[in-house]
């Protein structure tokens, strides 16, 4: 009996029906736990008694989830349920390729490029071992995203009872299988399944090539009467010459066909990666000139017009084969313009770091600010004077690119996402509480990290559960794995290794080449920033030098010394990442710049009004107001790492540390409650440790806590002073220890979490803690007792960090997710906590990962170290830029 809306499968609740075979019954439903919509095939009560059938749903749940590929639909979960087994898959929005083929053939550019995407997907099967074998319109989905293969796993080989009745072979418009049946469509089965042989991926390629027969035409490439009459002329006939279909088809492509429907599979492409190198090929315009003379011949004979396409289609099978083997030499040009952001825009590049070429070299994504003050995801054509926000997108950081340039994937809200170009909203992947960095594979499989203390993982690029692919190694002084990138190959990937906190002088960074099928990795090079591999090059930064150093990919071997290829180029030195990108085609796009920043620290007011300004561009980071409001603390971060004081009644900075270096850095300073003293963390021989000493320099420093590999950060001094707050990394995140500052000075745990909680901030009271947690799936600001014990309050309806206490305990002061200084009223009772109203006060765009800004004790101003953009900044772009290593 089907099932009515309403019903339940586990999580699921079934919403209505969406069609029925012989072999289930989908439909669609919603996941209640992650409220959205699935599509559910279930196996019948009355088959799940049938081995036979059960085993080939099963069969098509083991092949199903093996594969991970933006065009192939991805299966979420299996479950049974009374009898009722059931398979939860992604819910697709379109029409199938049969239903669109009841309107006639289609375009030759969708042709292609749903035949390129039929492909991938084929591709990635074979390559994991499953045959499709039942490949015809109705099992492909044609999307907003692109063509999506459905029904795996279902076919399987079967030999034509020849004995039999043709009257009872007769075709269905809609073929089911069903037990003792033919399984498949005939029109669509390949010489060898009609035959009931063994059948490989060059079996789907047939059918492939039947499917881009009928796309062109709008006919099928096998017909007849009854199965048997169908199944004798996929045997020993040939279909009608599409030309004669349809003479204005490109030979090339009446050739890509052809060779998919050879009798003899050994004759046919071997793999859907090589038909998609030709239909590419072709999509490219290889063949317009074809297809041009063809119009021109317009009145010629029908039979000349052939012979002339064959003539030219052996033409253009030699010519490929040609080319790839030798290529005559050309005078190559490099040629140089710039890009600017759209007016009443900037870009956004230390925080965000954001700009990224597509793989074809055809657009640049880039983060950039929107009319209304927002940050968002730009796309621009290369060719194009305009480029155009993504909707959806704002807060944004880091993009990157799938490889057939369709989707932009980047971090927003602590999520990774993607959104597709030809429209729609972003789709959330996964967690990702402070991501730094992604790429994409062809496979479908996309490598990012996560955190700032993480390796990196691994996630399918339809979503899922993440997993590690590397593991940070203490003995070098690994605390972070970031700006992963994958080799031509997919499998093998660069990444960098280290502490953001070593010298950009003398870096103990390190480039090294990882594999999605090992846990180890080979040391490449030292360098302080992430590095990426393009034209047989690996560029990297040297300083503000852009390097490229050859590499040999399918060796996977460095082959030469380092050469300069642009100067300057900046590094955001506190996210160890240079401004550049480069595509596969030698288009290389830089920023043309010192890493010295100019950022500004600007005092506000609660209606967002500048008020004043600490005199002087600088790398500011992390400001401190003193407990008497008098002077601040802050730390540069441009090309070392040292904290300064500056004194706002004689407008005088004073370094307070002298340890930058190429072993030493210092950073994240607080002031003890009397502002007296300071503490700071510091990173030295491969160590965080943490420091204090006194803020008028009439003491040396002294040793808090003994270094070692994690990142240690103080965040504030309870009030009494016997106390400091500091955060401390753990694999994927943050926790927040107490160590006290007399006696033994053993830290301790404020709290034992499987989440990421960090930046605590006291009270004025002491009693109380305002830290951040992301055990929603983003950062929000949460109130807890000091104790460590009792209930926890969430201030922050959304994102939230840098909580800062107002002097009476009556305000906390936040930044939301989205850049606005958040107010919430709070009260305070012996056991419990209540929060109030909270409203927007301002927007701005501090910078930093943690403590972006800091206010006065009455909660009247702001400072904030402010970026505000670049708007005469200019992205530079090189075309052909490898020419310029041959001369």
């Amino acid at each position: 009996m089907p099932l009515t809306p309403g019903v339940r499968l586990g999580p699921y609740e079934i919403l209505a029906p969406l069609g029925a075979g012989g072999m289930g019954e989908v439909y669609r439903a919603r996941d209640t736990r992650l409220d959205r919509t699935v599509a559910i095939k279930i196996l019948p009560h009355h088959l799940s008694e049938k081995p036979a059938a059960k085993e080939r749903f099963e069969r098509e749940a083991r092949a199903i989830s093996s594969l991970s590929h933006p065009n192939i639909c991805h299966l979420y979960d299996v479950g049974s349920q009374d009898g009722v087994g059931y398979l939860v898959m992604e819910y697709l929005e379109g029409e199938t390729l049969a239903e669109r083929l009841i309107r006639g053939p289609l375009p030759l550019e969708q042709v292609l490029r749903y035949g390129i995407e039929i492909c991938e997907g084929l591709e990635k099967a074979h390559r994991t071992g499953v045959v499709h074998r039942d490949l015809k319109p109705g099992n492909i989905m044609l999307t907003k995203a692109g063509a999506r293969l459905m029904d795996f796993g279902l076919a399987k080989p079967a030999v034509l009872p020849l004995g039999s009745d043709s009257s009872s072979l007769k075709t269905k418009s809609q073929p089911l299988t069903a037990e003792g049946t033919l399984v498949g469509t005939f029109q669509y089965m390949s010489p060898e399944q009609v035959e009931g042989k063994e059948v490989g991926g060059q079996s789907d390629l047939f059918s492939l090539g039947a499917v881009l027969y009928e796309m062109v035409t709008g006919r099928r490439a096998f017909e007849g009467k009854s199965q048997l009459s169908v199944a004798s002329a996929i045997l020993e006939k040939e279909p009608e010459p599409i030309p004669t279909v349809k003479p204005m088809t490109p030979p090339a492509l009446d050739h890509a066909i052809r060779t998919c429907l050879a009798k003899d599979p050994e004759k046919r492409w071997q793999t859907g990666r090589d038909l998609a190198h030709a239909l590419e090929w072709i999509a490219a315009g290889g063949s317009q000139a074809v297809a041009s003379a063809a119009r021109a011949r317009g009145g010629r004979t029908r039979e000349r017009l052939l012979a002339a396409g064959l003539i030219v289609t052996a033409a253009v099978a030699l010519a490929l084969g040609y080319l790839q083997v030798t290529r005559a030499p050309t005078e190559e040009r490099v040629t140089r313009s710039y890009i600017k952001p759209m007016t009443g825009s900037s870009f956004i590049l230390s925080d965000a770091a954001g700009f990224a070429l597509s793989p074809d070299g055809r657009r640049l994504a880039f983060i950039a600010s929107t009319p209304d003050g927002k940050s968002a995801v730009w796309v621009r054509p290369i060719d194009s004077l305009r480029a155009e926000p993504l909707a959806g997108t704002n807060g944004a950081t880091y993009p990157f690119w799938s490889p057939d340039g369709r989707f932009v994937g980047f971090f927003a809200g602590a999520k990774l996402k993607k959104i597709d170009l030809s429209g729609g909203p972003p789709f959330t992947l996964c967690d990702a509480s402070d991501g730094r960095g992604g790429t994409w594979n062809r496979e479908g499989e996309i490598l990012f990290t996560p955190s700032v203390n993480a390796a990196l993982y691994r996630v399918s690029a339809g979503g899922g559960q993440a997993t590690p692919v590397t593991a940070l190694d203490s003995s070098r002084n690994e605390l972070s794995h970031r700006w992963p990138q994958f080799l031509p190959d997919g499998r093998h990937f660069l990444y960098l290794a280290g502490s953001v906190f070593t010298s950009m002088v003398n870096p103990t960074n390190s480039i090294r080449l990882g594999s999605l099928d090992s846990k180890g990795s080979d040391l490449l090079f030292y360098s302080h920033a992430g590095a990426l591999y393009a034209s047989g090059q690996i560029l990297f930064l040297r300083q503000d030098t852009l390097m490229a150093r050859p590499f040999d990919p399918e060796r996977r071997k460095l082959t030469g010394d380092a050469v300069p290829i642009a100067d300057p180029v900046p590094e955001v030195a506190i996210f160890s990442r240079g401004l550049f990108s480069a595509s596969e085609n030698g288009l290389l796009a830089y920023i043309e710049g010192t890493s010295s920043a100019d950022r500004e620290l600007v005092w506000y007011d609660r209606r967002g009004k500048q008020v004043g300004a600490v005199p002087g561009a600088d790398a500011y980071a992390c400001p401190r107001i003193s407990p008497d409001g008098k002077k601040l603390l802050f730390y540069l971060d441009a090309s070392g790492y040292d904290i300064w004081s500056y004194d706002m009644a004689r407008g005088v900075k004073t370094p307070q540390t002298f340890g930058s270096s190429s072993t030493q850095s210092n950073v994240y300073a607080v002031w003890s409650p009397d502002g007296r003293r300071i503490a700071y963390g510091s990173y030295r021989d491969g160590k965080h440790a943490l420091y204090q000493k006194a803020s008028d320099g009439s003491s040396g420093e002294e040793l808090l806590l003994e270094g070692e590999a994690r990142y240690k950060f103080p965040t504030d001094w309870s009030p009494d002073g016997k106390v400091l707050a500091y955060q401390e990394g753990k694999p994927g995140g943050w926790a927040i220890w107490m160590i006290p500052m007399d006696g033994e000075r053993k830290p301790y745990l404020f709290h034992e979490s499987q989440f990421s909680e960090r930046e605590a901030a006291f009270s004025p009271d002491g009693k109380w803690l305002a830290f951040c947690s992301n055990e929603s799936g983003e950062y929000k600001v949460y109130v807890a007792p000091n104790s460590g014990s009792g209930g926890r309050w969430q201030v922050s309806p959304g994102g939230g960090s840098s909580p800062r206490w107002r002097r009476d305990g009556q305000e906390i002061l936040y930044l939301s997710s989205d850049n606005k200084i958040m107010a919430a009223e709070v009260s305070a009772h012996a056991s419990s906590f209540e929060v109030g109203s909270i409203r927007t006060l301002f927007e701005t765009r501090p910078y930093g990962p943690f403590g972006r800004f800091d206010v006065t004790a009455d909660g009247q101003q702001f400072i904030v170290p402010f970026e505000a953009g670049r708007p005469t900044t200019a992205i530079t772009l090189v075309v052909n830029w490898p020419a310029d290593l041959k001369r």
